[in-house]
């Protein structure tokens, strides 16, 4: 009796762990929900996607869902697949589904290469329904009266499904929309003018089609904020005087330096000329002499030259004024 009990219970663990085995192999309740809900899948389909270990309650959720919104192009084989290579199953079916009840052209194919882009396919078709508000950075730029303008920007985006695969992202539109407010507000004359019509640059900048081959459609620039900054005209033209005043002394010092510089050749000049009239008036002696021994100077030509070196020093002396007393 004992024995029996315990191949009783044998029996049942061992029927338990086949049952265990046969429902985790054969989605039995999985398929019958399946059936229910109108999708025709079998159960050997079910235990083929335990063995290549694709989650078969993803897939039939998924095709579920499809079924139940009316898609007609989605199937087993396809979300197979697309889970397969890495995409996610459950956003690219809400997407479509998303994508139905908005009326919005997006195919499988479509969906599932956006999804395996990188991109969140579903947000995607919610920002194409609900659009985003993107805020730009503070940014700068100078009128042309000189005047600095600080503008922040208010851009309101929708996604664009046909560019979302390889199309830039929000940091391409954010730097376009910049690029846009900076050359907007360059070519105005005054500051006063960005100031009375702010909304002068939303219609420039929107003119220049900045969403093109991005994967988002500009809706509206909002200029939301702008603010006077500094002078720049004032600082560059002092920089500028600043600099020309530089160059003015830097000019003038090196006109001085040469002013000295041909002042002491000056006088460098004259010295050496001075030594040479000292030089040659030490010869004249020797001159007298030798013309004396070789009979062209005689006694009264010497004296002649004595008289005439006397009377010349006695007018130079009758030229001089004459001073009185304590030198006044």
């Amino acid at each position: 009796m004992f024995q029996m009990e315990i191949t009783l219970i044998l029996v049942a663990i061992i029927v338990l762990i086949a049952l265990g085995i046969f429902f985790y192999y054969v989605p039995f309740f999985l398929w019958i929900s399946a059936r229910v809900s109108g999708v025709r899948i079998s159960l050997i389909q079910l235990f083929l996607m335990r063995i290549r270990k694709v989650p078969a309650n993803v897939i039939v959720r998924a095709m579920i869902e499809a079924h139940k919104a009316g898609l007609s192009d989605v199937n087993r084989d396809d979300l197979e697949a697309h889970y397969l290579a890495g995409g996610n199953v459950e956003k690219v079916v809400h997407a479509l589904v998303s994508a139905a009840k908005a009326n919005i052209d997006l195919g499988f194919k479509m969906a599932t290469a956006i999804d395996l882009a990188g991109r969140d396919v579903f947000q995607a078709v919610q920002m194409s329904v609900n659009p985003k508000v993107i805020d730009t950075p503070p940014v700068t730029a100078v009128a042309k009266d000189g005047i600095q303008l600080i503008t922040k920007a208010r851009v309101t985006v929708r996604a664009n499904i046909r560019q979302l695969v390889g199309g830039a992202g929000e940091d391409t539109v954010l730097a376009r929309v910049g690029e846009g407010i900076v050359s907007s507000i360059g070519s105005s004359e005054s500051h006063k003018q960005v100031l009375e019509n702010p909304d002068s640059i939303s219609k420039l900048v929107l003119k220049k089609g900045l969403d093109s081959g991005t994967a988002f459609e500009i809706l509206s620039i909002d200029i939301a904020d702008i603010d006077i900054g500094k002078n720049i005209g004032a600082m560059l033209q002092m920089d500028q005087a600043q600099a020309d005043k530089n160059i003015a002394q830097a000019k003038a010092e090196e006109r001085r330096a040469m002013a000295i510089a041909l002042e002491q050749e000056m006088k460098a000049k004259a010295q050496e000329a001075k030594a040479k009239v000292i030089e040659a008036e030490a010869e004249v002696p020797q001159a007298m002499a030798e013309a004396f021994r070789n009979g062209n100077l005689g006694i009264m030509d010497y004296y002649k030259m004595k008289n005439i070196e006397a009377d010349t020093s006695m007018r130079e002396s009758i030229a001089k004024p004459i001073t009185t007393q304590g030198g006044k």
